[in-house]
């Protein structure tokens, strides 16, 4: 790894760090979700899995199965990005979890260019799509790592 390749793996292992401690604000009890959109080392939004504004903040129904209009921590943080005056296009996303083929789409329509995550989840289509978009698409998890 070069020095240029260093110091990028060293900011991205910050902002999933940063996206970990965001998915704390998650009221979901199964799964805590957190996610960062960064555009020229900046943090232009964020999200984290729960429902919808104005719902209750309960994301599990009585048989600890997720309610179907929770929104996953990608939705949120592109959907939010609706409502402000940024762009993500050309944006990196930094999110805990490996997006959902829902999410996927959401990233590619979002103009997202690069997707870095640290969770590893059994379905592998949402990564599938991203790739075939030609989104870059990174694993990191700084716990695996010696570089902090």
């Amino acid at each position: 790894m070069n020095e240029q390749e260093l110091k990028q793996y060293r900011l991205d292992c910050r902002y999933i760090r940063m996206a970990r401690i965001w998915a704390e604000n998650s009221y979901c009890e199964r799964r805590k979700v957190g996610a960062l959109v960064v555009k020229n080392k900046m943090i232009i939004s964020d999200g984290y899995n729960g429902t919808p504004s104005g719902f209750e903040n309960v994301c599990e129904d009585d048989n600890n199965v997720t309610k179907p209009y929770v929104l996953h921590a990608e939705a949120n943080a592109i959907t939010k990005l609706a409502r402000s005056h940024n762009s993500s296009d050309g944006s990196t996303l930094y999110v805990t979890a490996s997006p959902c083929i829902e999410c996927a789409k959401l990233i590619i329509q979002a103009g997202i260019r690069r997707v870095v995550y640290s969770e590893r989840y059994r379905l592998e289509d949402g990564i599938k799509l991203l790739q075939k978009a030609n989104i870059i698409v990174e694993y990191i998890n700084p716990e695996e790592s010696h570089e902090q």
